[in-house]
């Protein structure tokens, strides 16, 4: 799954002020999923969602979708050192962790930063859907960045130790 050069120019145009900021090379900082930094598991992201979008004719609008892909999970922190699963008494200490709650903080972040359009809004806010059952993708480029990032994941959680790009 890879994108022509034309594609890859295109993405890159779209994201070049946001990978040049400090704060969003900050993401470098901590690991996502295996040895993938959350930054590098973001511009997978953004490449499978721009690749989803172009091959499936979906029209979605590039640059909200790859904006709203890379600042994902902009939260900042290392997540592998929060509150574990087991240790969450009760049903509202759960929705406190990690997964449910990074959404909001990632979308706060990209917008304190800077300054998103409501759907970019949406697309970082809701990239966690089904977990975040109320924060439902609104716009085809949200739905588009959940699934890419479900992909994503999956990848990046089977090929953990592995050194080379995964499939996009």
């Amino acid at each position: 799954m890879g994108l022509s050069e034309t594609e890859r120019e295109r993405l890159a145009g779209i994201l070049q002020k946001y990978e040049e900021d400090p704060r969003v090379q900050e993401m470098n900082n901590y690991i996502q999923h295996g040895c993938v930094t959350t930054y590098e598991h973001c511009r997978n992201v953004a490449r499978v969602s721009f690749w989803i979008n172009r091959r499936f004719h979906l029209g979605a609008d590039e640059t909200a979708l790859a904006v709203g892909a890379l600042l994902h999970d902009f939260y900042l922190y290392d997540w592998h050192h929060t509150v574990p699963f087991a240790e969450c008494k009760g049903l509202r200490n759960i929705f406190k962790m990690h997964g449910f709650v990074h959404p909001l903080l990632a979308r706060d972040n990209a917008d304190r930063c800077f300054g998103l359009t409501p759907k970019e809004k949406n697309i970082i806010r809701s990239h966690m859907w089904p977990l975040t059952l109320l924060h439902v993708p609104a716009c085809r480029e949200a739905v588009i960045v959940c699934i890419a990032d479900k992909y994503c994941a999956v990848l990046e959680a089977l090929y953990r130790n592995s050194q080379k790009p995964i499939g996009v």
